[in-house]
């Protein structure tokens, strides 16, 4: 006969002021043949104490955003540099824009919402384990428009020259860097001053990255690249 060889379970802790959501939650977890509980606290700074004293730490720390003492946020910020191994998945009520910023900020590797089903639960921590994150098409999403209006923000500070915005608008077409110095009837060292000047003044590498932000900005029309 086979050996039965016992599979690894990958442990989670769980803080969360709601005891009844929290035992439940650990519950759940525990009908999972990958993940096992092995801590619950009440808040943020209740599990810091614990895994101060413990012998073995979680993989995963599923938290609260609103607990009292400590909340999610600054919990995820200080296990990030007390605990770097221990990762975080948010789990709450809060579906709004500011709260998945937040936690994804404080080194959150996902985020969930407290309605979802056992199976994302469980495909969360499984994506976090294996690949070190997990970001639902709802996340995503909030990620999305919210670095849209920072870098839309961003426009209040960069000034570019009249010139700078006419190389701006060639370089998002498919024209070679020698083709546009000819039509803006400039040497190709003047152009490459161009090039690093907006490099240096929108903050990227390489001339995707220059069209990009451009584009995001509202600068150059995304239809120049088809």
């Amino acid at each position: 006969m086979p050996v039965n060889e016992s599979k690894k379970k990958y442990r989670v802790a769980i803080a969360d002021d709601h005891r009844l959501i929290a035992e439940s939650l650990s519950h759940l977890i525990n009908d999972t043949p990958d993940f096992e509980v092995i801590l619950i606290a009440n808040n943020g700074q209740a599990l810091l104490d614990m895994l101060k004293t413990t012998k073995t730490l979680p993989d995963i720390a599923i938290l609260d955003i609103n607990m009292p003492v400590m909340n999610g946020v600054i919990t995820a910020k200080e296990l990030s540099v007390q605990f770097p191994l221990v990762r975080c998945l948010a789990l709450s009520m809060n579906d709004d824009e500011s709260s998945v910023i937040q936690m994804i900020r404080a080194g959150c590797r996902g985020y969930l919402l407290k309605d979802c089903t056992q199976a994302e639960l469980h495909k969360a921590m499984s994506e976090i384990i294996e690949k070190g994150f997990y970001y639902s098409d709802f996340v995503t999403g909030k990620l999305i428009h919210t670095i849209h209006k920072e870098e839309k923000n961003q426009d209040n500070g960069i000034k570019l020259t009249e010139r700078e915005m006419e190389f701006l608008q060639y370089a998002a077409s498919e024209m070679t860097y020698k083709e546009i110095a000819t039509t803006m009837k400039l040497s190709e060292r003047t152009i490459d001053g161009y090039r690093e000047a907006l490099f240096e003044k929108l903050q990227v590498k390489s001339r995707v990255g220059l069209v990009l932000f451009a584009i995001r900005l509202g600068w150059v029309n995304a239809d120049r690249l088809k």
